[in-house]
This record gives structure tokens, C-alpha cells and sequence, in this order.
């Protein structure tokens, strides 16, 4: 039986605008991705040496095999979903994406535990292969919703300055989830009996939580637009070359990489940096607060830190909008890199000097978070103008696939260096344990210029992003325009 035509997605807001409800259950969908992001950017690498047990160095080569995975992973499963491929009567009825959310929210939840296994071998090599497949199990499982969830922005509403909006409000629950992980994860392990026991609690948790927004998801955005469900996209390698002949999306792809770069390095170093350079090996550092009592200083400063950008997001949304995306994030990340660099003068115990540049670096990181999401949307319109076609499975795989390299870009080279420079694997209980002068030199070089190295090169790439907002309204016209014709010819 065909779909009847109350279930066939269609354009219920005129405009482009979308209702409050729908920007919010869909944003919420970043709760889900940076919980998850969030816990593996600062716990992995530091669980992976000091719970695992595994070398640094043998741990980058399983990051390393997942981002080749990915290369194959990534654009793949955005071609499916511009194909619709799970069936006609499915496609009409639901749509391209919204079906992989409804499908596979819960296997995404629970493939999370997967990766905070730490098994008890001697073997190295064993070792490897486990969290090789861990890793891989889990960053398949982030695909196949993360795609379609980001494909849903450009259908959703065509509007330059709404998709800014909808990028906020996703960026706002992405800063939330990253500020309650980064405060509450280290919190659990450190109360746990064990520290496997604490990660495992962890795992549970948030995957459960992970979770329940693509669920919301579906329901919520089922009167929306969810793009032609009869269009057919070309052969995988034609759109990944029509993709990257894109001259904004290649753009906007080299800025993404450049930014979450720097974003990935620093917080995955900062727990090093605290607990070897700050604390002097003290592993188990505490700050006393009022009215909050003890609180582990990572979850301190990364608290300082996201919580400052969740209540700058409004600042950028502003300037985005009084002036142009560009020049709000060239801005915003002029000065984080100013402050990135303020971090190589951090002396061992000034406490007080970490706090305030992780609150200066908060403003940075919240411009970091919301404008190069904001630009993806846009360059939809472009592709379409010049080939006819709408393949935003294609465009957010490569998008997908690029986020992921910066998280395991990051890790890798961290954990690369670290072992190059004789980082060591503490003895099982000890509660204080230095580090050598080489390993403390490459964690605070690693923290403050390497990462400001990243900023400096998405800044000079932004200075040259060639879709402005006026540019953007051409091209809709030009669209709209050509739309108005085919259909008086039909």
C-alpha cells in the first residue's frame, strides 16, 4: 500500500522558519554526540596508558586503523542515506535520514561500553586488537546516526541567518553535555572502588543517555522537509569528486578540520598538562569549593572552561548576525589563540593563572563550537545550483569523516609523542607520580603552541571563505528562480 499523503514529509514552515520545539528537540541531538565526543576527547587517551596498560604509542596505531576505517565508513553511509536506501515506502513515508535515527539510537548507546572494556592481559598485542575493534564498533555506530542527524540541517530550513540559530541551539546543548561530562565523568571515576569500575559506570550512563535525543528526533521532525525522497545520488566516487570541487565546502571542510584540531588537542593534553605539569604528579588533585565541597581540578578548570562558552554562544550569534559568520569567527578565534599561547607560562601550582586563561579560553571555544557548524548548511544551495542535485549525505559524510580524523588526529599525535618522549605508565595505586623533564616540556608544548598552530591556520582560511551572506541570498534566488521556470514548463 503507498504511503498516503498525511505521512509524506513536506514543507510545514513557510520561510524557513522552524517552531522553538523543533530547534530544541533538534539540537538536543548534540547532547547525544558530545557526551560521547566529550568523554573520549579527555578520558581515552589517559585511560588507554594509565588503565589499560597499553604502550602509547601501540594505542595511536588502533586510532590510527580507525580513521582509515572511517575513510571508507564516513562517505559511505552518507551516500546511503541520500539514497534513501532502506526502501521506497519507508523513504516516502519518513524520509532519507530520520529512519537511521530511529534504527540505530540504541545500538549507538550501547556500542559505547565497548570502548571502556579494559581487559586484564599482559599481552600487548592482545591488548591492541581489543581496543582496535572496540574503537571501531563504536565510531561505526556514531556514523550511522551522526550523518543523517547533520544532513536533517540544510532540509530543515533554507534560511542563512535560522540555520545560525539552529547551529546555536545545537552548539548550546553540545557546550551543556560537554560541560555536565567534563564535570561529572572524572568525578565518578574518582569515587569508584576501581578505576575500571569508574569508566564502566561512565560508559553506562552517558551511552544510555546518548541515546534518547535521535529518538525525540524522528518524532519531532516528522511534518518537516526531509529532502526529495525519489532523488537518486551518483556513484560514490563521482560524489565525493563533485563534492570536493565545491570551492565553499572544501573551505569550510579545511576550516572544520583546522578548528576541532585544536579544540581535540587541548582537551585531550589538559588532563596530562594538569595532573604532571599543575599538580606535580598529584593524581587525585582537589580544589575545595563553597558550597560544592572537594571537586577534582580537571573537572574544575573544564567546568570554568565549557561553562564559559555555553554563555558566550549569544555574544556570537550576534556578531554573526550584526556583521557575517566570518568575521565572528575570525574574531573569536584571534583571541583564543592568543590565550592558547599564554598557556606555555603556566609555572607548577598557579592554580588561580590555569583558572583565568580557561575562562578567557572559554570565549574562544564557544566561537570554535557554533560558526564552522553554521557554514555546512549553506554551501547545500551552492552544490545545488551548479550540478542540480541535493546531496547532503555526501557533503556531512565527508564533514563526518573529518571530525573524526580530528579527534583520532589528535589522540594519535598526542600519544605519539608522548611515547617519543618517554611518558611512563604509573604503578598500579600510586597517588603521585612525576613524570621526566623531556615528557613535562612535549605535554606543555603540546597544550599551549602546537594547539595555537592549529588556530592560526583556520583563522588564515576563514579570512578567504568566499560564501557571504549576500552571495547566499543569490544563490536562493537564482534556485527559486529556476524552480519557478521548470515548474511552468510542467
Amino acid at each position: 500500500m503507498a504511503a498516503s499523503a498525511s505521512d509524506t514529509p513536506e514543507t510545514a514552515v513557510s520561510g524557513g522558519r522552524l517552531p522553538l520545539l523543533v530547534k530544541i528537540v533538534y539540537g538536543s541531538g548534540e547532547w547525544g554526540i558530545a557526551s560521547f565526543g566529550t568523554i573520549r576527547t579527555l578520558l581515552l587517551g589517559i585511560f588507554f596508558t594509565d588503565v589499560v596498560g597499553i604502550d602509547p604509542r601501540l594505542a595511536s596505531i588502533a586510532v590510527l586503523f580507525g580513521v582509515l576505517w572511517d575513510a571508507v565508513n564516513d562517505p559511505l553511509v552518507g551516500i546511503i542515506t541520500d539514497r534513501g536506501i532502506m526502501g521506497e515506502r519507508v523513504r516516502a513515508r519518513w524520509g532519507r535520514r530520520r529512519p537511521f535515527l530511529l534504527v540505530f539510537a540504541i545500538p549507538y548507546g550501547l556500542s559505547f561500553l565497548a570502548m571502556w572494556v579494559a581487559p586484564s592481559w599482559n599481552s600487548q598485542l592482545a591488548l591492541l586488537v581489543h581496543i582496535t575493534l572496540a574503537y571501531a564498533l563504536s565510531d561505526t555506530m556514531f556514523t550511522l546516526v551522526t550523518v543523517p542527524f547533520f544532513a536533517l540541517t540544510p532540509e530543515l530550513t533554507p534560511d542563512f541567518d535560522e540555520r545560525t540559530t539552529l547551529a546555536t541551539f545545537r552548539m548550546l546543548f553540545n557546550l551543556l553535555a560537554s560541560l555536565v561530562t567534563a564535570v561529572v565523568a572524572p568525578e565518578i571515576v574518582g569515587a569508584a572502588a576501581t578505576p575500571r569500575q569508574g569508566y564502566i559506570t561512565v560508559a553506562l550512563i552517558f551511552g544510555s543517555l546518548a541515546a534518547l535525543p535521535f529518538l525525540a528526533i524522528f518524532f519531532a521532525t516528522r511534518n518537516l522537509s526531509t529532502g526529495d525522497p525519489t532523488e537518486e545520488a551518483p556513484p560514490f566516487a563521482t560524489s565525493f569528486r563533485e563534492a570536493w570541487q565545491n570551492v565553499p565546502f572544501r573551505s569550510a571542510t579545511i576550516i572544520y578540520l583546522l578548528n576541532w584540531a585544536a579544540v581535540d588537542l587541548v582537551a585531550l593534553v589538559l588532563p596530562f598538562f594538569i595532573t604532571y605539569w599543575l599538580e606535580g604528579g598529584n593524581r587525585n588533585a582537589q580544589a575545595t569549593l563553597p558550597l560544592v565541597g572537594p571537586l577534582a581540578i580537571e573537572s574544575l578548570l573544564f567546568g570554568i572552561f565549557l561553562g564559559t562558552a555555553a554563555l558566550a554562544l549569544p555574544l556570537w550569534w550576534y556578531l554573526s548576525k550584526r556583521f557575517d559568520k566570518r568575521t565572528a569567527y575570525v574574531v573569536g578565534m584571534s583571541f583564543w589563540l592568543l590565550v592558547q599561547l599564554l598557556f606555555i607560562t603556566v609555572r607548577p601550582g598557579q592554580r588561580t593563572y590555569v583558572y583565568v586563561l580557561a575562562f578567557l579560553g572559554g570565549m574562544g571555544v564557544s566561537t570554535a563550537h557554533v560558526l564552522p557548524e553554521s557554514l555546512f548548511p549553506d554551501v547545500m544551495e551552492w552544490d545545488e545550483l551548479f550540478t542540480g542535485k541535493r546531496r547532503e549525505g555526501v557533503f556531512y559524510g565527508v564533514r563526518t569523516f573529518v571530525r573524526k580524523v580530528t579527534a583520532a588526529g589528535a589522540l594519535a599525535l598526542a600519544l605519539q609523542i608522548l611515547g617519543a618522549y618517554g611518558y611512563r605508565q604509573p604503578p598500579p595505586g600510586a597517588t603521585v607520580f612525576q613524570q621526566s623533564p623531556q615528557t613535562l616540556g612535549a605535554i606543555r608544548i603540546l597544550v599551549g603552541p602546537v594547539g595555537a598552530l592549529f588556530l592560526l591556520g583556520a583563522i588564515a582560511v576563514a579570512l578567504f571563505y568566499p560564501l557571504t551572506r549576500e552571495r547566499h541570498e543569490r544563490v536562493r534566488r537564482l534556485l527559486a528562480r529556476r524552480k519557478a521556470r521548470a515548474s511552468a514548463h510542467s
